[in-house]
């Protein structure tokens, strides 16, 4: 199946941008050998910054890689480009380099989420619990445990009841109530024992 742009005249764009940058245009008058960096910027630049458009999407990001890429072949090779077998080769290839690393870099950005924030209790109800540090360390230990065992502690010291009573509201046995009541203080003994 054959695809058809809706629009021939962007798609003659494509071609023309393409042609430019694939195929250099050299002056008839030009002596022999490489240009000088500051000729091959003034008639290469439109075109890599195009290539680089067609890659990035995004015309700010596209120049700046273009001068990047000018200054790094600069930096390099100064500018009489004698060292360099084919300048406008250099130029299409490190256009292109960078604008993969500037995609990469942007869908690392894209994926990175940050960590929520920590939460942190309000003073109003540190005041009201009347929490000391030795509290909140105990608080710190709670968050380290299983939902089972932070509810059978929770039950058994702080509404005081049973371990059948307990084990009643949670629909399970008298003796998984015991060892789980006895991992959970193991957890909080190690907990505090570091503190």
């Amino acid at each position: 199946m054959i695809h058809v742009l809706p629009f021939p005249p962007l798609l003659r764009w494509l071609r023309r941008s393409l042609t430019e940058v694939s195929q250099p245009t050299r002056a008839t008058t030009a002596p022999p050998g490489p240009p000088a960096i500051n000729e091959l910027y003034h008639s290469r630049r439109l075109s890599l910054v195009r290539l680089a458009v067609l890659m990035v999407d995004d015309l700010p990001t596209a120049e700046d890689i273009v001068q990047d890429v000018f200054a790094a072949l600069y930096r390099r090779h100064g500018a009489d480009l004698r060292g360099v077998t084919d300048p406008h080769a250099y130029l299409v290839t490190g256009v292109t380099n960078a604008a993969r690393s500037a995609l990469r870099r942007r869908r690392t950005a894209r994926a990175y989420s940050p960590p929520p924030p920590g939460t942190v209790p309000a003073a109003e109800d540190e005041a009201l619990l009347g929490m000391g540090e030795n509290d909140r360390e105990v608080l710190l230990g709670l968050r380290r445990l299983t939902d089972r065992q932070r509810q059978v502690l929770v039950l058994r010291y702080w509404s005081e009841l049973s371990e059948q009573e307990i084990a009643d509201a949670m629909r399970v046995t008298r003796g998984t109530v015991k060892s789980t009541a006895h991992r959970a203080l193991s957890i909080l003994r190690d907990h505090l024992g570091e503190r």
